[in-house]
């Protein structure tokens, strides 16, 4: 792993994560706007409270602390994988809801969908840096093959989209913390913590 300890390559990290960092607060942002008006379109109430909807990651988790730079990759990467696929679901259904009666949340929608798009790629390219593969696209493709999973109610659909955007809101919280993580410096090193460290 020499070069993803060489001087240049924890500079390189550094950048990655200091703009991790701002596309992650920059989405956040965006989403917290897209929630209000999603909750408004939809007619729900903003306090509703929603059970964990299969499929979406919880950004919650147990001894957040004790995880090596690379859990914390793969962990946002998982996340963002399927927070692409679910908000492209939800902009596919709520086209076929509105059609072209609120064009403005389908932007929003489609925005945000972009952002998720970008942010995965930048998790991948941090992963990259670390000469790690990218887990997961052989299955991603294979994925794209399966049939379409069963079809939910209107009112299901707009709860689901509910829980989608908040926990996305909260995974980029978690995602600030864990690129501001992975861009210390090691108090030995000077370098970046590991990012390839067993746990």
């Amino acid at each position: 792993m020499a070069a993803a300890d060489s001087p240049s390559a924890a500079l390189r990290r550094r950048d990655l994560c200091s703009r991790g960092i701002r596309l992650a607060g920059k989405m956040r942002a965006d989403v917290v706007d897209l929630l209000d008006a999603y909750v408004e379109q939809q007619g729900l109430d903003a306090s509703a409270s929603v059970a964990a909807v299969e499929g979406v990651p919880q950004a919650a988790v147990e001894r957040w602390d004790e995880q090596t730079g690379t859990q914390r990759l793969l962990e946002n990467l998982a996340a963002y994988r399927a927070f692409r696929a679910l908000l492209a679901q939800m902009l596919e259904e709520q086209r076929e809801q509105l059609g072209e009666a609120d064009a403005g949340l389908g932007r929003a929608l489609a925005a945000v969908l972009l952002q998720v798009s970008a942010f995965a790629y930048h998790l991948e390219e941090l992963l990259r840096l670390e000469s790690r593969g990218i887990p997961g696209e052989e299955e991603e493709e294979e994925e794209d093959g399966l049939p379409p999973p069963p079809r939910l109610s209107l009112f299901e659909q707009k709860l689901r989209g509910l829980g989608v955007l908040r926990e996305l809101a909260q995974w980029a919280v978690r995602s600030v913390r864990d690129l501001r993580q992975l861009a210390k410096p090691s108090p030995a090193t000077g370098t970046a913590p590991g990012l390839a460290e067993s746990p």
